[in-house]
């Protein structure tokens, strides 16, 4: 099967070669070397600020929110959530769940966010704003520099979910004065899922520090605590750091993240030039190089995505709830090769020339 979904994706062979091996015992200074070289190869791609730490939680990104929502933030708040889609919705049932006082920042589906819509909410006291980066549910890159200059123009701290963005599009802790930034090994990182990866800047690490416990195996002081020898509170999954320090050195020797990017990029580009005269409509008004996502005109996405499966051995990206047969998504990160995106063009030319579209 072909993989061109947004998570888990396909791995290059060194990963697969690691994760093919059995897990070795991980309380050990050569261990340790390995967490503290991926915690050092994090913040260098994030472009992190002096000072920043970076934690690897064994949960998946949902986990990674919650861990943020309880762990940097308070009841002394006052949070911002943008919400333009699942995920959206997520961090703002996270601060509903954890009593959180916050306000949405509705964004229609597909849309990018406005200046007129922060505009609404200065001056009200705000401490936080929330944001996925990469609204995956409608593949909407959301203006990054525009929330990051209203958050630097209100002194509210910036947390980014870049669960689907890290790697895929220019993401620059440093320039962004963000505070907090998430992100997940099954995505761009493309490796197997079950690391979440939270990285902090000293602003949000100050904030970690001040607040009382509540929670322990999610904690951000027992992760930072663990860090800084280069271990984890808790058994982590021992594998899947392994496979990301692989991925994460292939990366550098690579020429480093701007180059990963600029393969995903081309590779989206691509994508969206070839099913431009497709009976399909782009869903987002602000795409990302992550995914692409499509509504079709003439038939169901459900029918696209099983057939796509069944009879090409092809996974794509369905959406879930009321948008499960309205829209599909076209996934451009993992080890996609050129006869891969052959492959792909020529079964939906092949689904076009049936009448399947």
């Amino acid at each position: 099967m072909l993989n061109f979904t947004v998570g888990p994706v396909m791995s290059e062979s060194q990963v697969l070669k690691v994760g093919s091996q059995s897990a070795p015992y991980f309380r050990t200074p050569e261990f340790s070397q390995t967490m503290l070289e991926n915690e050092r190869l994090m913040l260098r791609f994030l472009h992190a600020p002096k000072g920043s730490r970076c934690v690897f939680l064994t949960t998946s990104g949902t986990g990674a929110m919650e861990s943020v929502v309880m762990n940097v933030l308070s009841a002394d708040d006052k949070v911002l959530v943008v919400n333009g889609g699942s995920f959206g919705q997520r961090f703002v049932d996270l601060c509903a769940l954890h009593g959180l006082e916050y306000l949405e920042i509705k964004v229609p589906f597909g849309h990018q966010i406005r200046a007129e819509q922060l505009g609404e909410c200065t001056g009200q006291g705000f401490t936080a704003l929330l944001v996925n980066m990469d609204e995956t549910s409608s593949g909407t890159l959301y203006d990054m520099p525009l929330i990051a200059e209203f958050c630097q123009a209100n002194g509210m701290l910036l947390v980014v979910d870049a669960i689907s963005a890290f790697i895929s599009d220019e993401l620059d802790m440093t320039a962004l004065s963000a505070a907090v930034v998430i992100t997940g090994s099954q995505k761009a990182l493309a490796v197997h899922p079950g690391i979440a990866v939270v990285a902090l800047a000293p602003q949000a690490i100050e904030w970690v520090e001040k607040n009382p416990e509540k929670c322990l195996y999610l904690s951000l002081k027992q992760a930072l605590s663990n860090g800084a020898r280069g271990q984890t509170p808790f058994t982590p999954a021992v594998t899947t750091l392994l496979e990301i320090n692989a991925r994460l050195k292939s990366i550098e020797a690579a020429g480093g993240v701007e180059a990963e990017q600029a393969v995903i990029r081309g590779r989206a580009r691509r994508f969206r030039t070839f099913i431009a005269d497709y009976p399909f409509e782009l869903v987002s008004e602000s795409p990302s190089n992550t995914v692409t996502a499509l509504h079709p005109l003439n038939v169901g996405a459900r029918s696209i995505n099983d057939t796509m499966k069944d009879e090409y051995g092809i996974w794509l990206c369905p959406n879930g709830g009321s948008l499960a047969d309205e829209v599909f998504r076209v996934g451009h990160i993992g080890t996609i090769s050129a006869q891969d995106t052959a492959a792909l063009e020529a079964a939906f030319a092949d689904m076009n020339k049936r009448g399947l579209l």
